[in-house]
């Protein structure tokens, strides 16, 4: 009986759709199912709509069939919140892939965008560069090709100081009620009709005055967020995925909503820009410095990026063909390059192992790029051997000045630091190096494969206050990594400790020791992805899946809650 359902549902899903974008098979299907990082599972079917009305006719037949629904763009997420985990769901599972809903619209000029569920960071960016304008984020690093969708929905915060983390109050969604209706609910602050139909049709075609909008009291960005960044007395952090000010809707919602479209504000472009290069053996150097921006400084830079020495030769060693693709071909081309590596490791992986081994792409791609010239600048070599402690600061316009002078007055000529001004072509090539670095520890995973157990990615929002951001983890704790990689987005105070445990060790041990270190420092985790199956939702924000999605039918099983119906 079952298997007849299944059946009845697929063919219903064919008659909607198409053949062609219904996926079935186990290997077709395995990408979808399989996270970057972490997260595997099964899926009954992979639905791939090319419209928004798909999208929400897909929604009613899984509705119907009684269907556990997984909504996925890039699946770039660190924890694996956009895919299955595991296969002890009480329901068949659908995945419903948005990426040909990549449509961006242009309102007020361009002034805010309505993006649609499957549109990119870059491809926004790409569309407001002509208006002089930019997006929330314009750094990848481990979500290169990540969807504008997503990072409101996982609270992703980015590392652009002044604008804070994703965030709307502007969308466009459907939920489940607890009655087992669907309703698609209208919240973009624009007139779209009042049936799904009618809204969903006239949003798809931009049949609407883009110009004249009516006021409304909602925001499109987060504008508290550079008040509460300088706050470095505090001992809460600045930005964490349960923050309570952020959860509304489709922000912070985690796929427990199927989100159509969101309307966010976008930013103007810095007319003048400049890149700071900092590098020291004392960690105190950057904590103090960090207090002397956020505390004195007029106009913030954009970005103070911190990356140990872990994640410089990390990046160096296992991101440099990213690094050379994206220089040569730009970050456009990733998304496809990413598609080709699927493509081939799915023909190879139908070859004897002896022929082709496991991550045949990645492997490949690595050896390539190592035969290449060597891609970084030689001030940031010399800076490598000489120091443990990088800091890249990118500034704007009025930034600009008062960095030069912060710089000179307490870096310049001292023990254990320096800095230098780079070109443009230097700045590029620390901020791509930087962009790139995220995938450093999977590949590393791949490559050492004897002697590495499991990715234990930790996304940690350390108090403003925190001065000890360096010595909270014991070499206790280090020693039992086969490599670590440490970065930050350190003005905000919110790290990537991304480690790959030695073969061996019981990663969940391990991890519980870990979260107990930083539940006394007082931190507060994830801090910018959502908590997807490796971190467990705190209070409140379980209680917020549960009252977006009271029959537990979206992306069941997240924050490790129930994935039973109605959480039982």
């Amino acid at each position: 009986m079952r298997q007849d359902r299944l059946q009845e549902l697929e063919n219903s899903l064919v008659a909607l759709v198409g053949q062609q974008q219904i996926l079935t098979d186990r290997e077709q299907t395995k990408p979808y199912r399989t996270g970057i990082r972490v997260g595997h599972g099964m899926a009954c079917a992979v639905v791939l709509p090319k419209n928004l009305l798909q999208l929400w006719q897909t929604l009613e037949l899984c509705v119907k069939f009684d269907k556990i629904i997984i909504i996925q763009a890039a699946n770039t997420g660190l924890t694996g919140g956009s895919t299955p985990d595991g296969n002890d769901y009480d329901r068949d599972v659908v995945i419903i892939n948005t990426l040909n809903l990549n449509k961006v619209i242009l309102l007020k000029g361009g002034d805010q965008i309505v993006a649609f569920a499957g549109s990119s960071l870059y491809q926004l960016e790409e569309t407001l560069a002509p208006l002089g304008r930019g997006p929330h984020s314009v750094i990848g690093s481990s979500c290169i090709g990540a969807s504008v969708v997503g990072g409101i929905c996982n609270n992703s915060g980015g590392n652009l100081v002044n604008r804070g983390p994703a965030y709307t109050e502007y969308s466009l969604f459907a939920r489940l009620n607890q009655d087992g209706t669907l309703e698609l609910v209208n919240h973009l602050g624009i007139e779209l009709g009042t049936c799904p139909e009618n809204i969903l049709t006239t949003l798809q075609q931009a049949n609407f005055n883009t110009n004249e909008l009516a006021d409304c009291d909602r925001l499109a960005s987060d504008h508290d967020y550079q008040k509460r960044v300088r706050e470095i007395t505090s001992p809460i952090p600045a930005r964490f995925n349960a923050d309570q000010r952020r959860l509304r809707e489709a922000s912070g919602c985690a796929g427990k909503l199927a989100v159509f479209a969101v309307r966010l504000d976008t930013f103007p472009k810095p007319k003048q820009e400049k890149v700071f290069y900092l590098g020291t053996n004392n960690p105190q150097h950057l904590t103090e410095l960090r207090k002397q921006i956020l505390k004195d400084f007029t106009n913030l830079p954009d970005m103070g990026e911190y990356l140990h020495r872990s994640y410089f030769d990390g990046a160096d060693l296992y991101c440099k063909d990213a690094y050379l693709a994206i220089k040569y071909f730009g970050t456009g081309f990733i998304p496809k390059l990413f598609g080709i590596k699927r493509n081939v490791d799915r023909v190879v992986s139908q070859w004897p192992s002896s022929l082709f081994p496991d991550h045949f792409s990645d492997k490949s791609l690595h050896c390539i790029a190592r035969l290449a010239p060597d891609h970084l600048p030689s001030k940031m070599r010399h800076y490598r051997n000489q120091y443990e402690h990088h800091m890249i600061i990118l500034a704007s316009d009025k930034s600009i000045q008062e960095t030069q002078e912060l710089l000179q007055k307490s870096w310049k000529d001292k023990d254990e630091r320096a800095y230098f001004e780079c070109s443009e072509s230097e700045g590029k090539a620390a901020l791509l190096h930087r962009y790139v670095a995220g995938n450093a520890p999977a590949r590393y995973q791949i490559l050492n494969k004897d002697n590495s157990g499991e990715l234990l990615p930790l996304d940690v929002a350390l108090p403003r206050n925190c001065e000890t951001w360096h010595a909270i983890l014991p070499d206790e704790i280090l020693s039992q990594m086969a490599e670590s990689f440490q970065m930050a987005h350190f003005l905000c105070m919110v790290f990537h400790w991304d480690f790959v445990v030695k073969k061996g060790i019981d990663a969940d041990k391990l991890k519980k020791q870990i979260l107990d270190l930083l539940d006394q420092s007082g931190a507060k985790y994830p801090a910018e992805h959502n908590v997807g199956h490796l971190y467990k939702a705190e209070t409140d924000l379980s209680n917020f899946y549960k009252k977006i999605d009271p029959t537990n039918s979206f992306n069941p099983g997240i924050g490790k809650m129930s994935k039973l119906k109605n959480y039982q």
